[in-house]
């Protein structure tokens, strides 16, 4: 059974002469952006500023603005109560809550029990090509799939990923080391085939027929077969001449936005429609340039979703600041590395369970001392993130829970017990019995035949002489 206790220990103090200065600025942008150097920098932290009622630092009718970085602007309101309730609202927000850590422990709850979002996102997983590390390691794989006879396809990934994609991927470098691929497929196979819709001229994909798309491109792209760790796919899809323009639908029948979908811990797809030819005597195939800032819109959106990085239902007197070219704000980070701490002292738990388990059932099994060391080792480390998860001290606790996660794995996954776990007792029976039954059955007999002899030879009478 597993339970967790939150607890906040909230310090009160006045403002200093910088920080007054920097809230008599014109926007709440700008007091975030002068704030951030006059905060504590420490992850897990998290300052609130309570302005005036009367203050023009937030716009009208907003209470509350959380800024990019790890601070938040609330207006003081008319009571203490109020103001409570603001900052209760915040926290909520801000910090860590029932539905994160229930999506972390997902593996330990019922299905039924679990919201989509806890479906959705990727789970932690040991080891990089640097360094073993518990965190997921997602394998971007965009790919363009097009009829090079119709269409000449351009797109500039390498900027877009430089421009886009890399600003997040270094943010999250704490969380997880990437490597981003890219690749184009050629006559690529949906699986399914689009339905005509005559009043809108178009193809259309069904929400039900969704699942269905997936397989046929995921067989093409080997890049799950080729790593050793999780891989996040996004893929772009260019339809053909004869089923263009696709569209996709949701479950009511109505157009999806973005024209694409995400499929929980595998990555999204998106369809891109191009502009049928002027007149039919145009010169094929016709040149494509991709517009790479919509692609990377969407597939950042789904890169955030398959994080487990959603976001809450805000009241309307909140107004939340956009993290810009980073992808995420540094208190989504903190959320971010809360889940993923809570989640690798869940998998050192069940991981040390399972070899416990596993050396009950086998009696004739050794344990080498560097198994035992491991085992010592990730109990340690996971008592030591617990120690520092109840202080507050969330980059050391997470640390600590990596250090617990690889030395669980090393102690599960050691060689000297590997080859037990694959031949247990009932093997050695199937093995063995082939071998000696053969002779076992003439050995029995001429016992059984010494015996009856034995049993004769006492039942006749001794001739007395």
């Amino acid at each position: 059974r597993t339970s967790i206790a939150s607890r906040y220990e909230t310090v009160y103090r006045s403002t200093t002469a910088q920080e007054e200065a920097a809230l008599n600025v014109a926007t709440a942008q700008e007091a975030d952006a002068a704030l951030c150097p006059l905060q504590d920098a420490s992850l897990g932290s998290l300052t609130v500023y309570v302005v005036p009622e009367t203050s023009s630092v937030l716009p009208q009718g907003i209470s509350v603005y959380v800024g990019k970085h790890r601070s938040a602007l609330v207006r003081a309101g008319g009571s203490l109560v109020t103001l409570r309730a603001r900052l209760r609202q915040l926290t909520q927000v801000m910090s860590f809550t029932a539905s994160s850590i229930a999506t972390a422990l997902s593996d330990r709850m019922p299905d039924s029990q679990l919201s989509p979002d806890a479906r959705r996102h990727l789970k932690s997983s040991l080891g990089t090509d640097t360094c073993p590390s518990p965190i997921p390691w997602p394998r971007g794989k965009p790919s363009g799939s097009a009829d090079p006879k119709s269409h000449d396809v351009d797109w500039d990934i390498e900027d877009a990923v430089n421009r886009y994609v890399q600003p997040v991927l270094d943010k999250l470098s704490l969380v997880a080391n990437f490597s981003v691929d890219s690749q184009i497929l050629y006559y690529a196979v949906l699986g399914v085939t689009p339905r005509f819709d005559k009043e809108t001229s178009s193809f259309i994909l069904s929400a039900h027929s969704l699942p269905h798309v997936i397989n046929p491109v995921e067989a093409r792209l080997g890049s799950s077969a080729a790593s050793l760790y999780p891989v996040l796919n996004f893929l772009l899809y260019v339809p053909e001449r004869s089923h263009s323009p696709l569209y996709i639908q949701d479950k009511d029948g109505a157009p999806v936005s973005t024209n694409a979908f995400h499929s929980p811990r595998w990555g999204g797809i998106m369809v891109y429609n191009v502009e049928a030819p002027g007149s039919p005597q145009a010169s094929l195939p016709l040149h494509v340039d991709v517009d790479m800032v919509r692609v990377m819109e969407v597939f950042l959106a789904q890169l955030r979703l398959l994080f487990g990085l959603s976001r809450e239902e805000l009241p309307p007197d909140f107004l939340l600041e956009s993290p810009g070219n980073e992808g995420l704000a540094d208190w989504e980070l903190d959320r971010l590395l809360w889940a993923h701490t809570v989640e690798n002292i869940a998998t050192v738990s069940t991981t040390l369970t399972s070899l416990a388990q596993l050396l009950d059932k086998i009696g004739n099994i050794v344990i080498k001392d560097d198994v035992a060391s491991e085992v010592y080792r990730a109990v340690a480390s996971a008592q030591s993130a617990m120690a520092k998860l109840a202080t507050g001290h969330l980059h050391s606790a997470f640390q600590a829970s990596k250090e617990a996660v690889t030395s669980s794995e090393r102690a599960f996954f050691d060689p000297s017990l590997l080859h037990l776990l694959y031949f247990p007792d009932d093997q050695k029976f199937a093995i063995y019995i082939p071998l000696f039954l053969p002779m076992a059955v003439p050995i029995l007999l001429s016992l059984a035949k010494i015996v009856r002899e034995a049993r004769q030879r006492k039942k006749e009478p001794t001739k007395m002489d």
